[in-house]
């Protein structure tokens, strides 16, 4: 294989698998590391990829910017609608607690909560909070402060006082991206520190995320692997990925 074939080959699998190793590379393509690391340079600087601590993402993985609710809450439905579900055998028993971060994939795990189950239920999301609101069996502690438009959760002091007292059997936590190396990150800092706060506040922590954000970094990370238990996504993870997370000692389900 020539050199910008082998380039290329490159360029198109770290695009495809979200996050490659430089290890991994160099066994894939039957070259050293120190060659993998030449190629990760040269499709660096046309913009093709970004290298990462030990390895290299698309050149799009590592971002500021925030997609409104509306275009994150159709990308990848059917995945996000699989992982919902999936993450409700992680509901304490009855009489326990959780949090619901906001989010488009913790949305959708409101329809499918059953309806006679005793819970007392903590989130920072408007709509989250409005569908849990008409349960009877739930009780509903609404986290104040600011609204973000862009993602309808609440933010601010208030928001973080509150969950400094609380202590939950689960929180089911949603991400914009998740790496080994930068752990859970999102774009916003106010929403990256009630996320932080709401980590901190559970027993047990089960993360959203479906294959797409895996291997992405944003700007603000907020909990780093060893604070997660268990990572729900779906089958298009790769193989490598899977196994990076369960050496951090992470559950990972496949939806």
């Amino acid at each position: 294989m020539y050199a910008e074939e082998r380039q290329q080959a490159i360029g198109t699998l770290v695009s495809q698998r979200g996050r490659m190793s430089v290890a991994a590379l160099a066994e894939t393509f039957g070259v050293t590391t120190e060659t993998v690391r030449r190629d990760l340079a040269l499709l660096e600087r046309i913009g093709q990829i970004r290298r990462v601590h030990g390895g290299a993402v698309p050149a799009g993985s590592l971002t500021v910017g925030e997609p409104g609710m509306a275009e994150r809450d159709q990308t990848r439905a059917e995945q996000k609608e699989r992982i919902a579900r999936c993450a409700l055998t992680y509901l304490p028993p009855a009489g326990g607690s959780v949090i619901f971060d906001a989010g488009t994939t913790t949305a959708r795990m409101m329809p499918e909560l059953p309806g006679d189950h005793d819970l007392t239920a903590v989130t920072n999301s408007v709509p989250i909070g409005a569908r849990l609101a008409s349960m009877t069996a739930v009780s509903l502690i609404l986290l104040g402060g600011r609204v973000r438009g862009v993602t309808q959760a609440a933010v601010g002091e208030d928001a973080l006082r509150l969950l400094s007292t609380l202590r939950v059997d689960v929180a089911f936590i949603g991400t914009n991206a998740v790496s080994v190396d930068h752990g859970l990150s999102t774009p916003d800092s106010e929403e990256a520190a009630v996320k932080r706060a709401m980590v901190k506040a559970a027993n047990h922590v089960v993360v959203l995320a479906d294959s797409s954000k895996v291997g992405r970094e944003h700007l603000i990370s907020f909990a780093p692997l060893d604070s997660i238990d268990v990572l729900v996504t779906d089958s298009d993870i790769s193989a490598e990925s899977t196994t990076e997370f369960q050496d951090h000692g992470i559950e990972v389900v496949i939806a």
